[in-house]
């Protein structure tokens, strides 16, 4: 079941899951630089550093680098 992530843009974990493994994202400010997913609300960066961590191991096990 997906969960609101980012309570004042209303993203979904699920989507912010997709759109991190399509896009090589490393960073909370590049997502914000790249995406209007995040703003700097703060309220939800602990949930979307982890998410965008999780996405690089993933990038990482992918290409064969873990």
């Amino acid at each position: 079941m997906a969960e609101v992530i980012c309570l004042c843009n209303e993203v979904l974990d699920i989507d912010l899951r997709e759109y991190l493994d399509t896009h090589p994202i490393d960073s909370i400010d590049e997502l914000r630089e790249q995406a209007s997913i995040c703003n700097k609300c703060m309220q939800c960066q602990d949930l979307v550093e982890g998410e965008i961590y999780l996405a690089r191991v993933r990038r990482q096990r992918a290409a064969g680098q873990f």
